[in-house]
């Protein structure tokens, strides 16, 4: 287990409002939201729904866990400059303990999480660390793991939350009034970071009990919560 890292991030659209866009990528979420069929007007979809695409939205805090002498461990990294996040995560994959032999593990992240990270990555220019290089290989050659995958079971048109995974296996779920529809309204209008960095890191904390949960193991009894990291 000291060889999984547990992850889970959290987005936001590129800019709060849409008017705020490029032009050029104003153009192309409209011809996506033509594509969505959607009725509301492309701004209204826009703070909507942008944050799940990494052409239209960015990374605002990235939460991890890890296994520390039988106890698991939580932290979330956040930066207000993207760009800064991201290397800050790359030099915290890259320096642990672990090595290349990394395994990361997400819920739904091989859909979600880890291509996300890795467009980001791209857009702003950064390298992309050894366990993220994931681009040409074939399924069974890459190791990470995904709690969704692990309970699809084979039935790639099913889908489940996180959320709705631990209740049906009676773990306890993310504490607070943030769920991921109002993470984009409680960092632009409403600052709350630090309800979303506490939220994040607590999608960390089910995640791992999910995932013990799926291997038929024990859940964590001992969970050790780093501080909320300072804005920077």
């Amino acid at each position: 287990m000291k060889d999984i890292l547990f992850l889970d991030i959290e987005t936001v659209s590129l800019t709060e409002d849409f008017n705020d866009l490029p032009e050029r990528l104003q153009e192309h979420w409209q011809k996506k939201v033509q594509h969505m069929k959607r009725a509301e007007p492309v701004e209204d979809v826009y703070v909507e729904r942008a944050a799940i695409f990494a052409e239209f939205g960015k990374i605002i805090c990235i939460g991890v866990g890890g296994e520390t002498s039988g106890d698991l461990k939580v932290s979330c990294l956040y930066h207000e400059d993207e760009r800064t996040l991201l290397l800050q995560f790359k030099e915290l994959i890259e320096r642990h303990p672990a090595g290349k032999r990394l395994i990361l593990c997400a819920h739904n992240g091989k859909e979600f999480d880890f291509p996300y990270l890795c467009r980001r990555m791209i857009i702003h220019g950064i390298p992309l660390p050894d366990v993220l290089q994931m681009s040409g290989k074939k399924p069974w050659e890459i190791p990470h793991l995904d709690t969704l995958e692990m309970w699809k079971f084979g039935d790639y048109k099913h889908f489940t939350s996180l959320d709705l995974l631990a209740a049906v296996l009676g773990i306890e779920g993310s504490k607070g009034s943030l769920d991921g529809s109002k993470v984009n309204a409680a960092y632009y209008l409403e600052d709350r970071i630090t309800d979303i960095i506490h939220y994040c890191m607590e999608d960390v904390v089910v995640l791992a009990q999910v995932f013990r949960r799926l291997r038929g193991q024990t859940l964590y009894t001992e969970i050790i919560r780093n501080p909320s990291p300072e804005k920077n």
